[in-house]
């Protein structure tokens, strides 16, 4: 094919000496030459800075310059670390923007580090990827189904097919991260979606109930339904009770793989559960959906998805290798999530802006 040709053409120039000589000396280019330098070197520091981040959150560093600038004596003593250490992970930090020097010997919160700090979704994955990062000691040995390590798997402890026999204590680790991170998908759908249209809620996979509550707070007209294994349904009736929220919020424990889902909803939501899991049941889960909803009842997918424009990384890349260590589930297209949806019997999808695609994009269907 001619663009084949074109590709390979561009390919060999780029890789030829020559050609790279030229392009440093030569303004343009020298210009774009770096920022591809730049975005190589990335890739290979990147594990380095994604330790640095949790360096500054296992040491809470962005607390102690939540009020202003610090010195750096002081934020050795705070954080635990020598100061020569501690002097380390302040010019580290802010190369990355998460601090800013700020005068002689002292330091405060950068843009980023200021946006991350009040983000515990964001600070909670941070943690979490320690559990990921061991599966990811060697990529090739997961890539071939190989990986000594299964980390994620465990932790995740519905990916194995077994959630219904789970324990509280088994589902309590990832309920927790699943409802801090939740909250940044949740602030996505209520802005994009209008709610008020609705009677009856129905949130499949609703976790500790993060979700239903935010929509509770802001459409108190609404009554709902959660679902979710059994073990994690009890830690959602305890966060609904300390809500007051138990007269309008009703929780069922199952598993949409083995048990019917409650009828009676004409919206049912699906927050981040499709990408969890792999074709076969998916298709099972969105078949169920639509036996639970009337005609004109409303499906909403909400997830990232893997051809979302200016963040293919975080599909392909970052959830591609996330889910495959977890062991369950794969990143999907927009078009394929909405093909799935059809066969199973929808009449109609439709993608809804959010804010932050990145974060989730939106499809609703119509029954």
């Amino acid at each position: 094919m001619k663009r084949d040709w074109l590709f390979n053409w561009r390919n060999r120039l780029l890789a030829d000496p020559k050609f790279q000589a030229w392009a440093s000396r030569t303004p343009i280019a020298a210009k774009l030459a770096k920022k591809e330098a730049n975005a190589a070197f990335d890739l290979c520091a990147g594990f380095v800075y994604s330790q640095v981040l949790l360096a500054c959150v296992k040491v809470k560093l962005l607390d102690v310059l939540s009020a202003g600038p610090v010195a750096v004596p002081e934020i050795a003593a705070r954080t635990g670390l020598p100061a020569e250490g501690a002097l380390r992970l302040l010019k580290a930090a802010a190369a990355l923007r998460l601090v800013e020097a700020r005068g002689d010997n002292t330091f405060g919160l950068g843009r980023v580090g200021a946006a991350l700090r009040t983000n515990p979704g964001v600070l909670a994955m941070v943690e979490h990827h320690e559990i990921f990062y061991a599966d990811l000691k060697d990529p090739v040995a997961l890539l071939k189904g190989e990986a000594s390590s299964a980390a994620l798997g465990k932790f995740w402890g519905y990916a194995s097919g077994d959630g219904e026999v789970l324990s509280h204590g088994s589902v309590a680790g990832y309920t927790r991260l699943m409802g801090a991170s939740n909250a940044l998908v949740a602030s996505q759908v209520l802005d994009a979606y209008p709610f008020a249209q609705h009677r009856v809620h129905l949130d499949i996979g609703g976790g500790d109930g993060t979700f239903v509550t935010a929509v509770a707070v802001k459409f108190p007209a609404l009554t709902f339904k959660l679902f979710d294994l059994p073990a994690v349904a009890e830690v959602a009736k305890a966060r609904i009770h300390a809500a007051n929220l138990d007269s309008r919020i009703e929780v069922f424990g199952g598993s949409f793989l083995s048990d019917a889902l409650p009828r009676g909803a004409d919206i049912i939501t699906l927050l981040r559960i499709i990408h969890d899991h792999n074709d076969e049941p998916v298709r099972q889960l969105l078949r169920a959906s639509r036996a639970a909803l009337q005609p004109g009842g409303i499906l909403l997918i909400a997830e990232p998805m893997s051809d979302t424009a200016g963040s293919e990384t975080v599909g392909d890349a970052y959830f591609g290798f996330y889910l495959m260590a977890m062991g369950s589930g794969e990143p999907r297209s927009a078009a394929k999530i909405s093909s799935m949806v059809m066969d199973a019997g929808f009449q109609s999808v439709r993608e809804v802006a959010t804010h932050l695609p990145m974060q989730a994009r939106l499809l609703v269907a119509t029954a």
